[in-house]
């Protein structure tokens, strides 16, 4: 049976382990020459998952196909996948070359197409001139690539790599995540799926990203789809980085008030909305620092780079402010708080996603 150029469907697949949902009637269909990015938060179920597509992990129900045929029922050694972890796996007394081409040997690939291969794979990721080196002679970053190139060098139906720039550096992850695009996008009509706990490389990588928690998918599509129609406020949170601000408000006869204000202008797009309460989010960018506004006090001040995170309470509600720059906010500090009431996203009680900001293209359907 030829697995290749054909799409890899899950329905309903479910795991529960000592009364914990790891997968929770997961659905997705993951298809051949697309980069899947699967983001969610640390014990979402990703690496479950990742694990369950390769045949290292049963399931409790569900069913997982391909071209047809039960994939659950595959062998592991039948079904044309290769792994990359997040904890890069080498053995440390083979070099790079002997390191790409132990699959290939194992598999019993004459001399000249393992050498064919290896080299092949060692150029594509960086290092041709690395071959004699043992990993004990590589970075962190190097020594991730030459695990990535034993994936590529099978040349296999099936790429699955989770979380392969977790343990890396910010400045390295930064330069590997550029390098991947490159590479995954010559992958043929091989199905990549990558996990991620990152928004900007979720983004960055994926042409359909799924957005999973709690063992569950909430959401899959184009990244521009997701990030600015996340389905429900659990996605909206874990899709923007830092979260999106989520807070309580309400709508009486079109007027829309929010953490203790009434947005008077630029909510024209919720005016029309049903009377009621409402969750409604804002993006840290969205929020700024101003002589008038809504007052906070700040409770945690963070730099990174060249900016700065505020974090305010509006009574009870928590904001977060992005801002360019390093700005002198410190801990207790009384601000002013200004939101832009045109970028507000409205949520229902439950957290549905009912209407996009009017500098969206349009509404949710049928909202």
């Amino acid at each position: 049976m030829n697995l290749r150029a054909t799409d890899l469907s899950a329905t309903d697949l479910c795991l529960t382990v000592d009364g914990v949902n790891h997968l929770k009637e997961v659905t997705a269909t993951f298809l051949p020459g697309r980069i899947h990015t699967v983001i969610g938060r640390t014990m979402a179920g990703k690496t479950t998952l990742l694990r369950v597509l390769a045949g290292l992990q049963g399931v409790d129900s569900g069913s997982l196909t391909r071209e047809g045929a039960d994939f659950l029922k595959t062998p592991v050694w039948r079904r044309d996948t290769a792994m990359v972890y997040q904890q890069f796996i080498n053995y440390p007394h083979l070099n790079v070359f002997d390191n790409v081409a132990f699959p290939l040997r194992r598999a019993g690939l004459s001399r000249d197409e393992i050498q064919r291969r290896v080299r092949k794979s060692l150029a594509r990721v960086g290092l041709a001139d690395f071959e004699r080196r043992k990993p004990s002679q590589l970075s962190g970053g190097q020594q991730q690539r030459v695990a990535l190139a034993r994936a590529l060098a099978r040349g296999t139906g099936i790429l699955l790599l989770d979380e392969p720039l977790a343990n890396l550096d910010y400045k390295l992850r930064e330069q590997l995540r550029d390098e991947f695009k490159t590479l995954f996008s010559d992958q043929g009509d091989t199905i990549v799926i990558y996990t991620t706990t990152e928004p900007a490389e979720a983004m960055l990588l994926g042409d359909v990203v799924l957005v999973m928690h709690e063992g569950q998918i909430l959401q899959a599509g184009p990244p521009h789809e997701v990030f600015e129609r996340p389905a429900t406020t659990t996605v909206a949170s874990i899709i923007n980085d830092p979260p999106m601000n989520i807070f309580a408000g309400r709508i009486e006869s079109g007027q829309v008030t929010v953490a203790g204000f009434q947005a008077t202008h630029g909510s024209a797009h919720l005016a029309d909305l049903p009377d009621g309460a409402y969750q409604f989010g804002l993006r840290a960018t969205d929020v700024s620092l101003a002589s008038a506004g809504v007052d906070g006090e700040v409770t945690f001040v963070e730099i990174s780079g060249s900016e700065t995170f505020v974090h305010a309470a509006v009574g009870e509600t928590p904001f977060v402010v992005q801002i360019q720059g390093i700005h002198d906010v410190t801990l207790g500090d009384l601000v002013k708080l200004r939101l832009r009431p045109e970028r507000l996203f409205a949520f229902d009680e439950e957290g549905t996603l009912v209407r996009t900001p009017s500098y969206h293209l349009a509404s949710v359907e049928g909202r």
